[in-house]
């Protein structure tokens, strides 16, 4: 199989441009995943970021990660459990409005710092959604615009510990799924492994890479794209050795955006101009999601067929 598909963001600036565009193009295509270097993001703010991540966890969620997998018996299971995840997770929201200073047992240092992780990875985001644009042929701004909704789009984190697991071969540490969402931006530990996606039906590990940030395509681009970018199911395998860190970060739709395939690519990809996907409100999706992540995408696009808007206008 060949290598994970590695961007280097600095060589878009140069007169490797055709050909680093050509690999996001083919990750996005392919893969639904690829790792970014040198994307801009200083790596002493990422280091404080990781430090503070881990101490958080060592002193505020350890513990009580120990007492509730004692309590339902997760350590002692014979059988493989489907319906627990073995992690340790809080969540931030950013956009459309904060509420950073309102997560309990968060030291002022960390509220400060991923406030302003967070916004670089906004910026970030919005500079990748950009190229997929120019990757696309749709105008510079359609996606973001595509998201924004009444209120701008949604933007939150997921902050995850993966502790040491005595029995990964039974449980996951987060069991198979694709992201419902746009464009996810992972920092990843760069010492303990565990994510893996499926690529030509065999589970691939996500190589944890120093200061990278891990890219993926949810499931509302593959919905914009009709098809041409996909969502791709992924998992995290629990080792029995070492807490992997894992912050994820979602730049999503707005609640109230409509979302449907993109009528330009209907017109350049289909002579047809047959349309894949349904349109649906985004806030909608997620509420068929939450009920069955963990289960096949395309039931969920099936169940919004049936009461679909209507067809899209491509002319």
């Amino acid at each position: 199989m060949t290598n994970f598909p590695v961007i280097n963001f600095e060589k878009l600036n140069g007169e490797e441009r055709k050909d680093t565009m050509e690999k996001i193009k083919d990750a996005c295509e392919n893969w639904g995943f690829f790792e970014l270097v040198n994307h801009g993001i200083p790596h002493d703010i990422m280091d404080t970021v990781e430090r503070l991540t881990k101490e958080h966890y060592r002193k505020c969620m350890e513990e009580r990660f120990k007492e509730l997998m004692a309590s339902k018996g997760l350590e002692a299971v014979q059988t493989e459990v489907k319906d627990m995840d073995w992690e340790s997770t809080f969540h931030l929201r950013h956009l459309p409005e904060s509420n950073i200073s309102e997560v309990p047992d968060l030291i002022d240092e960390y509220r400060t710092v991923m406030k302003d992780f967070a916004l670089r990875l906004e910026k970030l985001a919005e500079q990748l959604l950009d190229l997929l644009c120019e990757n696309l042929g749709l105008e510079k701004g359609y996606l973001k615009k595509a998201f924004y909704g009444s209120r701008g789009p949604t933007f939150g984190t997921k902050v995850a510990n993966y502790p040491p697991c005595p029995k990964p071969e039974l449980v996951k540490g987060l069991r198979p799924h694709t992201d419902a969402g746009g464009i996810v931006l992972l920092f990843q530990d760069d010492k303990v492994s565990g994510l893996q996606l499926l690529k030509d039906d065999q589970w691939v590990d996500v190589p944890p890479m120093r200061h990278s940030i891990v890219v993926n395509i949810g499931d509302q681009l593959e919905v914009i794209t009709n098809g041409k970018y996909k969502s791709v199911e992924h998992r995290v395998i629990a080792q029995t050795d070492g807490t992997r860190m894992s912050i994820a970060s979602f730049y999503n739709p707005g609640s109230d955006a409509v979302i449907y395939p993109a009528p330009e690519l209907l017109e350049k990809e289909t002579a047809d101009k047959v349309q894949l996907y349904p349109k649906f409100v985004f806030e909608d999706y997620m509420k068929l999601y939450a009920k069955v992540k963990f289960q096949a995408k395309e039931p969920r696009f099936e169940a919004f067929k049936a009461s679909n808007f209507g067809p899209i206008a491509t002319a």
